[in-house]
């Protein structure tokens, strides 16, 4: 490696360390203008997931422009006391990780003590939740991260196109990781959040409702609930048994039997390795995240329909009850941390490991993935 690029290389790591050393810095220059501490901020990744909050929790009070954020939700929404704030990142991984770290390193907001409440809509493994349902996971599994055979090139004996990096066979544990594979976040934080969506009557429609009798199977055919399960990120829309079979699978091998993959996302692995990131840098606290994710639409058909007409063309009529109840659910969540606060200003104390596949943070209990 040349010295230029050594240089540039050590430049960036002292202005690391220097934001890692005094994350009040930026805070202090910009108190002028009046730094906002939310208590919790709610993460929505487009459009008609932050249109469920600010109307309902008063998050016009105040809108911050910050810069780095995405082109199409430039604006930061907060109440009038700075308590509850609400940002949307824009579908994908990208987008996802480009605006979080704008976020994090934003002179306008002190995250210190901040809680992160994830709230999207999913598509849901029907053998684990349905339409409408609200989810909680303990783990984020990042399964497109492999390698890819078309199926049409595929080996006889191989049961799917995906490959861990640097290994020979399908569904086994990777040769080589990135470090955003899976991220395991605070389960007793989950199992509190699990408690208060329990409290929410949840929405449910006609329309869902008979889509959903289409599967010969519970929990599918079944009313909305709330669930503790895991998520599975990929950039790859995907949908059918032969997929979601093989995800599942791979979930289970990546945390070493562990997780239970039921919704399907775009963009939580890489929310999180941005927030371990401001982690690391003294900005956030990584054990501070809910992942809340409401079934939209199944990952897989029922018995009547091909892949193709249940991605394509099917109308599951998901999407109104799950947006409904990520609100009925998080509200009930938000307003447990607002009326408890003294519970949750040090943190709820986890009792598990909480962190990534390499142990970024340093934790000092065992993990129990990887």
């Amino acid at each position: 490696m040349g010295t230029k690029y050594l240089a540039i290389l050590a430049f960036a790591a002292c202005i690391l360390r220097s934001v890692a050393a005094t994350p009040s810095l930026s805070l202090q220059k910009d108190a002028r203008h009046g730094v906002i501490a939310p208590k919790v901020v709610i993460i929505s990744m487009f459009s008609l997931e932050a249109a469920i909050w600010p109307e309902q929790l008063g998050l016009y009070a105040r809108n911050i422009t910050t810069p780095g954020l995405s082109p199409e939700y430039p604006v930061v929404h907060c109440d009038v006391k700075g308590e509850v704030c609400q940002l949307t990142t824009g579908e994908g991984e990208i987008n996802a990780a480009s605006t979080i770290m704008a976020f994090a390193l934003s002179r306008h907001f002190d995250l210190s003590y901040t809680y992160f409440l994830i709230a999207g809509i999913a598509g849901v493994n029907p053998f684990y939740a349905t339409t409408g349902s609200v989810t909680f996971a303990r783990y984020a599994v990042q399964v497109a991260l492999q390698y890819e055979i078309d199926i049409r090139e595929l080996p006889s004996n191989y049961s799917t196109g995906y490959i861990p990096q640097h290994s020979m066979v399908p569904e086994t544990y990777p040769g080589t990781v990135y470090g955003t594979e899976v991220f395991e976040l605070n389960a007793a934080l989950r199992d509190r959040a699990i408690a208060q969506a329990k409290k929410a009557t949840l929405n449910d429609t006609a329309k869902a409702a008979a889509y959903r009798a289409k599967y010969d199977y519970s929990p599918a055919n079944q009313p909305p609930t709330v669930v503790a399960c895991d998520t599975a990120t990929s950039d790859v829309y995907f949908s059918g048994n032969l997929l979601s079979e093989s995800f599942g699978n791979y979930t289970a091998v990546l945390t070493n039997g562990t997780g239970v993959y039921c919704s399907s996302q775009q963009e939580d692995n890489a929310t999180l390795e941005s927030l371990l990131r401001a982690d690391s840098a003294g900005l956030v606290d990584f054990s501070r995240i809910i992942i809340m994710r409401a079934g939209s639409d199944f990952d897989r058909p029922p018995p009547s329909e091909t892949a193709a007409y249940h991605l394509l063309e099917a109308s599951q009529s998901g999407t109104t009850p799950a947006l409904k109840n990520l609100y009925l659910a998080g509200v009930q969540i938000i307003n447990d941390m607002k009326g408890n606060w003294t519970d949750y200003k040090h943190g709820i104390k986890p009792d598990n490991y909480v962190g990534d596949i390499l142990n970024s943070s340093g934790s000092t209990t065992v993990m129990d993935f990887g």
